[in-house]
């Protein structure tokens, strides 16, 4: 037992057990008691650090535990911004990714050279290099996007893709700069930074999904694939070094490159964003803070003129870049402050400039003092530049995408009802049970948290009599709620005793209002005719939902293609919008791409589709279905095939389709595959009403035209998914 008088209570603190303790409480009670001021976390964290640190009250060292977890705090925000940009429409909007980083690198940059000369009066090489750090700047303030669910906005995606080119221009002017200083500037230099560089982007974005691909098709355990991101994520960012770069460039690719193995929804990513958000991320916020030594600023009347100039600088740059890129493409003025916010912030790139700038002397004074390339008034007015821009840029984004974030929950409220969704699962193997839970968070809608219900089913006349049996369903229903729970949803756990399977499902279905159901089949055991006859006979006519028979060979987040095969007059059907939105989540929520094959009428009401919700997917005509095994050459290991199917009488249905069981036994069982029952109305199939279509809107008699089916599904997109 240790002496209270044995415990040392100095200042600075050393106890690693107190310090530890200390940060976390700050961690915990500084964004609460900012909140009440309306104060973003995140300034709250930076001031937090600026008290605590040796300027402040000293009680604790910037030291070594600091710096390494703030390193790893900043390589997550990269991560994250990469991990979590959609890659559809990132493709999409790459041109005005690259219009945005030019507009918010050369602006700045064009700005502080001339700042830098004539108003603080430095030399050319300082100033330019000085504008670089204007140029660069820190998504500080992502995790407040990604908090209010505003990740795969239109303004946050090209913010993030500029970022990559801003900052990595900036960090080569600074690389020259430097060179040109030390004189080390030469065609060899050219040669290995572009060789290594290139040599970097393809090992990360062509070798690294490989190994991940691989990795979570080997190992299923959550801790190791956590782990493993983390050892990606760092190797990544040591090979950005190793080539000449800065790390936090590493590390955005990282995400990149992982995007499609880590599914928004899965519990992977949940954790990935709890640790980051939790620890990570705070620990670099509170070092940001650490740096801030606010006496500067009243001992030497240049370094006030110096960070004053910087920070109005930098600040009236990058709101201009921000107008013009709003102007240019049209957004409205919350995007504007969401661009202008998540561009503001100067921090990492700004750091690691001036820190290398400091460090490099181009001579000394008479006196024997050493002569910077960047000064002590630049090094201390960036750390005041830091902390007005990091709480100019958490106001702006925080206005700007509660904003939006309020406007789109403001259109959902007006429809929760009308897009009300219910899945159910059933499941009778504990091995299937975390994969169909999985399937069933990929597919629904973002909104919908307790719409999910497990059923398992005991075959048993009385409910006693086999203690084994309920043992074990308990056992498997928990399993399926703990898998939700890893992502922040509920599932609603049901058991049910019935002699008749078919019973029970449908019973259950009509008592609960079911509107989608998956069925899942074992790995190992195929596709019988039987099962698809007793289940249209008897479920299926029993109950009208969406309903998918899914069997998994691979985890879904190692899917690269989701080929979709489409019957000719499916977008006449009634559950066309229903379960084509499940796809739609399919792709938006794996980034996998999709690839339709259909008739050329229901490829063009898709391709209208694809205009206003922007995935990654490509188009192929096909209608003749006794050529169904044509597509075999097509289709690869790592492909999905999503096989929409149908029923007599309705007007998709084909002969060819009861042909679907064997093929895949014979030609696709390495692949796996969903087959799609869509919603049908079985009364006149050519005569469907999709005026006031909804989940549980009831079936009138209308004629069919293709316009209000697009505006239809164009509707129900609308209400069940984030734009």
């Amino acid at each position: 037992m240790i002496a209270l008088s044995a415990l040392d209570f100095s200042l600075p603190l050393s106890n690693p057990v107190l310090l530890f303790s200390l940060i976390l409480f700050i961690i915990l009670f500084a964004p609460i008691l900012l909140n009440k001021l309306k104060i973003p976390q995140l300034i709250g964290l930076i001031i937090a650090g600026a008290i605590i640190g040796p300027n402040g009250l000293n009680l604790m060292l910037r030291d070594s535990s600091i710096v390494l977890f703030g390193t790893v705090g900043l390589l997550y925000i990269m991560f994250l911004a990469g991990l979590e940009i959609d890659m559809g429409d990132f493709k999409k909007n790459s041109k005005k990714s690259v219009v945005f980083g030019l507009f918010t690198f050369l602006i700045p940059m064009g700005f502080g050279i001339l700042a830098g000369y004539y108003i603080l009066e430095y030399t050319m090489p300082t100033s330019i290099l000085l504008a670089s750090m204007f140029a660069s700047h820190t998504l500080i303030s992502y995790p407040i996007i990604s908090k209010l669910g505003m990740a795969k906005n239109r303004a946050v995606n090209i913010t993030v893709g500029g970022t990559v080119i801003t900052d990595t221009l900036a960090l080569l002017v600074l690389a020259v700069i430097v060179g040109m200083s030390t004189g080390e500037i030469n065609n060899e230099f050219w040669t290995r930074l572009s060789v290594s560089v290139v040599i970097f982007a393809l090992i990360v974005m062509l070798i690294f999904p490989i190994i991940g691909r691989w990795f979570f098709k080997k190992y299923e355990d959550n801790i190791s694939q956590y782990i493993f991101v983390l050892g990606m994520v760092f190797l990544a960012s040591f090979l950005a070094e190793a080539a000449g770069i800065e790390a936090i460039i590493g590390a955005f690719l990282a995400g990149l490159a992982l995007n499609r193995l880590i599914p928004l929804t899965s519990p992977l990513m949940n954790r990935i964003e709890f640790v980051g958000n939790a620890l990570f991320i705070p620990f670099f916020l509170i070092g940001v803070g650490m740096l801030i030594d606010f006496r500067a600023f009243f001992e030497d009347l240049e370094t006030i003129k110096v960070a004053a100039t910087m920070t109005v600088i930098a600040l009236l740059a990058k709101y201009i870049a921000a107008w013009l890129t709003q102007t240019t493409f049209g957004y409205n003025a919350d995007e504007r402050k969401i661009i202008f916010g998540l561009s503001s912030a100067q921090a990492a790139a700004t750091l690691a400039a001036v820190l290398v700038g400091y460090e490099v002397v181009l001579g000394t004074t008479p006196d024997g003092e050493p002569i910077r390339l960047l000064s002590e008034s630049i090094l201390n007015g960036t750390i005041l530049m830091i902390l007005v821009t990091c709480t100019v840029s958490s106001f702006a984004t925080q206005k700007g995408a509660s904003n939006l974030a309020l406007a789109r929950a403001s259109e959902s409220d007006d429809t929760e009802e009308e897009s009300e969704e219910r899945i159910l699962i059933p499941i009778s193997n504990i091995d299937t049970a975390e994969e169909l839970i999985n399937l069933g968070l990929t597919i629904k809608s973002e909104k919908n948290k307790r719409g999910i219900f497990a059923l398992n089913i005991i075959k048993n006349e009385n409910s006693g009599a086999d203690k084994d049996s309920e043992k074990l369903a308990e056992k498997i229903l928990h399993k399926a709620t703990v898998t939700a729970s890893a992502t922040d949803n509920e599932v609603q756990e049901l058991l049910r005793y019935d002699l008749n399977i078919v019973n029970a499902i449908s019973s259950v279905a009509k008592e609960h209002k079911i509107t989608d159901l998956i069925l899942g089949l074992h790995e190992s055991k195929g596709l019988s005719e039987s099962f698809l006859g007793k289940l249209t006979e008897g479920i299926l006519t029993k109950i009208n939902t969406t309903t998918l028979i899914y069997k998994s060979q691979q985890p879904l987040s190692t899917i690269k293609r989701h080929i979709v095969i489409i019957p000719p007059d499916a977008e006449r059907e009634l559950g066309f919008p229903l379960w084509m939105l499940k796809v739609w989540n399919i792709a938006k929520n794996t980034g996998a791409v999709l690839k339709f094959y259909a008739s050329r009428e229901t490829l063009e009401l898709i391709a209208k589709i694809y205009e206003s919700y922007p995935i990654e997917a490509d188009f192929e005509e096909f209608e003749d279905w006794s050529e169904f095994l044509i597509l075999s050459r097509e289709i690869k290991t790592d492909d999905n095939l999503f096989i929409v199917l149908s029923r007599v009488p309705n007007i998709s249905y084909m002969e060819q389709m009861a042909k679907i069981p064997h093929y895949l036994n014979k030609y696709f069982m390495e692949n796996n595959f969903i087959l799609v029952y869509p919603m049908q109305n079985v009364i006149e199939p050519s005569r469907v009403d999709y005026k006031n279509t909804s989940i549980h809107t009831s079936l009138e008699s209308s004629d069919y035209d293709p316009e209000e089916v697009e505006t239809t599904t164009k509707d129900i997109f609308k209400r069940n998914t984030k734009v």
